[in-house]
């Protein structure tokens, strides 16, 4: 590939993962930042490459000082209702997810969903719902998006930008600086 049809290509998905963020409804995001605020411990989840950007997520969380834990890990503790729930799931059906969903809500959590599919199982069940408008290949409901990214690389790149964006409103809003984040940075590297 050339350096043209390069600089083409980034320039496109740039613009197309834009597109997306400009869509996600700024009330739901805002709710979600309150939302983590008044939770006494946070849990992420999410399967594949939405788990792992659920975890760089849980990372950033972590470094602003906040309790949190990845659903899933040996020594994640056990949620009550005082906690809450976020979890990334593109098509909104990862049976996973849902099954741990359903215990969440059983136990009276807050569940927060960053999904494809607001009307999916897990949205259903969540309490906050931000919808990235993304193509899906994982869902029986059709998506009205195409993207020229393969997969679900628009939803999982849109969801590693909204979480970015969801920790720069909080650092705003507790008034925390990169070097007080940076105590918490891991050191054993």
């Amino acid at each position: 590939m050339d350096n043209s049809n390069s600089s083409f290509i980034h320039k496109a998905i740039l613009e197309e993962i834009a597109g997306t963020l400009e869509r996600c409804s700024a009330s739901e995001i805002e709710s979600l930042c309150q939302s983590i605020l008044k939770a006494k411990r946070l849990f992420v989840g999410g399967a594949g490459r939405s788990g792992l950007i659920m975890k760089c997520f849980a990372m950033r969380l972590m470094q602003l000082g906040l309790k949190v834990f990845v659903v899933g890990e040996t020594i994640t503790p056990s949620l009550n209702n005082k906690d809450m729930l976020i979890i990334g799931s593109g098509s909104g059906e990862t049976n996973s997810m849902v099954c741990i969903t359903e215990k969440a809500k059983r136990i009276g959590a807050k569940i927060a969903l960053v999904t494809i599919f607001p009307h999916s199982s897990l949205g259903k069940l969540a309490d906050i719902n931000i919808q990235i408008s993304a193509s899906s290949i994982k869902s029986s409901e059709v998506s009205p998006v195409v993207s020229i990214q393969p997969l679900g690389n628009l939803f999982e790149t849109s969801l590693l930008i909204l979480s970015d964006g969801v920790v720069m409103r909080l650092i705003e809003i507790l008034q925390i600086d990169q070097s007080m984040m940076f105590t918490r940075h891991a050191n054993l590297e």
